[in-house]
């Protein structure tokens, strides 16, 4: 599973729909800007030229990963998954044993993650530290500054 990137049937086609716009919305108007630019002549001293020359790698970078992460698909439907343990598509209430402190998750996949809202990666090292522990076990999960310890208080679906 290394190589391959979980996610949704609808992480997959946002992530496709993002293509799409970067391709069709974002790009012409850099490579319209370009074109101008060259018309003017010099390009050695032409900012406008630099300026639109760098936007174009930059949106094409943003292209190629998003490509490369469609090409690394694995669609997973929650509903297949064990609901007694945490997998793919769970909604995970945790403890912090040493800070005493509660935090709510959703494991999920590219294209449907969003840390602020409490959606985060199923492949983040925190997600990874939890995979597979049930209700009541203790996970250790390593992190930089050493090692953190969470207790498993929920474990829930939304299928």
């Amino acid at each position: 599973m290394s190589d391959q990137i979980p996610m949704t049937r609808e992480g997959y086609a946002r992530l496709k729909k993002e293509i799409e716009r970067l391709e069709n919305e974002v790009m012409p108007p850099i490579l319209e800007r370009l074109a101008n630019a060259r018309a003017e002549g010099d390009l050695r001293e032409n900012a406008e030229y630099h300026g639109a020359r760098e936007s174009q790698g930059l949106v094409q970078a943003k292209i190629n990963d998003l490509k490369s992460r469609l090409g690394r698909a694995l669609i997973i439907d929650p509903s297949t998954v064990p609901h007694d343990e945490i997998r793919f598509g769970a909604r995970i209430v945790i403890e912090d044993i040493e800070e005493e402190e509660t935090m709510t998750y959703t494991l999920v996949g590219a294209g449907d993650d969003d840390p602020e809202e409490g959606r985060i990666l199923c492949t983040c090292p925190l997600a990874l530290g939890l995979l597979g522990k049930k209700v009541g076990e203790i996970a250790e999960v390593k992190v930089p500054a050493g090692l953190i310890k969470y207790k498993i208080l929920e474990i829930s679906y939304d299928i």
